[in-house]
């Protein structure tokens, strides 16, 4: 494929991947979950405590910035500010029994939802191409993450860090 047409694919792809994230949004959204606040609990969830300057450094953004999400997360009861055990004067950012539950439940109407969709508008096809397709979407995710941080887009705008 010459370089103009991965480069047309290449936004075609990311136009049609930022619409469907913006379309899924209002289930997060209906509970109290931003994308920059889904991606800091799924962090929590999967790699369990960490500290506020982890968080930050894998968000890619400042902690300066990550301050006050932490602080509306912990006050809506998703998260629980702890010291460190190795060294007091850290802190611990863990996911509530509550924080936990609410994510799944958030997570799990959202799949419902688009597993009715793709159930009733694609056919066992178009489902079964799909399915290569997120196959390949991994692959590709996989080495957009294995870039080095300036080697990324920075115009990708807000879908990054909204």
């Amino acid at each position: 494929m010459p370089h103009s047409d991965a480069a047309q694919f290449a936004v075609h792809l990311r136009r049609a991947v930022s619409q469907l994230a913006r379309r899924l949004r209002p289930n997060l959204r209906h509970a109290g979950l931003s994308a920059t606040k889904l991606s800091v609990v799924g962090q929590l969830y999967r790699a369990g405590p960490m500290t506020p300057t982890a968080l930050a450094a894998n968000e890619g953004i400042k902690i300066q910035s990550l301050t006050r999400l932490l602080a509306e997360l912990e006050a809506d009861g998703w998260l629980v500010r702890t010291t460190d055990a190795s060294d007091g004067r850290k802190s611990l950012m863990t996911l509530t029994r509550e924080g936990t539950r609410r994510l799944i439940d958030a997570v799990q109407d959202g799949d419902a939802s688009l597993a009715r969709i793709i159930a009733t508008t694609l056919s066992q096809e178009e489902r079964a191409l799909l399915r290569q397709a997120c196959s390949l979407l991994e692959r590709i995710g996989d080495a957009v993450g294995e870039l080095a941080p300036a080697q990324t887009d920075p115009a990708s705008g807000p879908e990054q860090g909204e």
